[in-house]
């Protein structure tokens, strides 16, 4: 059995609902929808997912900013939200974790490092925590990680390297390291099993003209347990 699942930091889910989002949905038909950075709560656009019978939500507390969803057309063992119990980032709704029958579902929207890098020590923090959970997850089952990591783990994945490195949030050595450990752990970039080169993006700034010159950064990531290796499939 195929099973796509299909992940994307939308910004705002509210405002791509108003362009063509949902005809992108239909026309690709994934079993699993993972959406980050939905900037909304469920009262607000639930119903235009209808055809995915179950909902997962992670609301950020504030409005209009962060949060989480799933939109799953198969029913999931168990729901988690966050990183546990006792963990200080939940109120930005960033963590939403399915279980199925043989591996375990995360999205993550990973905070973001912010301008004069002002939340690094936040961000180093949660890399941490979060490596710290999934590893606790994967002693059950192997998991899939997905979404908008705010990263760009080599010097292929954004368009200006030299520029940003250990300037700007995204790109320092800090959030490298931290992508580095998941891997060094045993989870696949999955893109990059498949596409060896540069030039593939998928953050442009709204300034500079700089998504039609494509000058971008990978930030976002299918990173799957070694475990799953033959199983998982990449198209674009």
């Amino acid at each position: 059995m195929t099973l796509k699942i299909l992940s994307w930091n939308v910004n705002g889910i509210r405002a791509v609902l108003k362009k063509e989002f949902l005809n992108f949905v239909q026309r690709e038909k994934p079993e699993i929808l993972c959406i980050q950075e939905t900037k909304a709560h469920p009262t607000q656009v639930d119903e235009k997912f209808a055809d995915y019978e179950h909902h997962f939500w992670n609301s950020a507390e504030k409005k209009g900013y962060a949060g989480t969803a799933i939109f799953s057309k198969i029913k999931p063992i168990s729901v988690t939200y966050n990183l546990g119990a006792k963990e200080n980032h939940k109120e930005e709704g960033r963590i939403i974790t399915l279980e199925f029958e043989d591996y375990y579902l995360v999205t993550v929207y990973t905070p973001n490092s912010g301008r004069g890098l002002d939340r690094l020590r936040y961000r180093a923090e949660w890399d941490q925590l979060f490596l710290n959970y999934v590893l606790k997850l994967e002693k059950k089952k192997p998991v899939v990680i997905c979404g908008d990591l705010n990263v760009a783990h080599t010097d292929i994945d954004l368009a200006n390297p030299k520029s940003n490195y250990n300037k700007t949030a995204g790109y320092t050595q800090v959030e490298i390291d931290g992508i580095q450990r998941l891997l060094d752990a045993g989870y696949i970039d999955s893109f990059r099993e498949f596409v060896k080169e540069k030039g593939h993006y998928t953050f442009w700034s709204q300034m500079f003209n700089a998504r039609a010159r494509n000058v971008g950064w990978r930030i976002d990531y299918f990173l799957v347990s070694e475990k799953l290796r033959a199983r998982r499939r990449w198209s674009s």
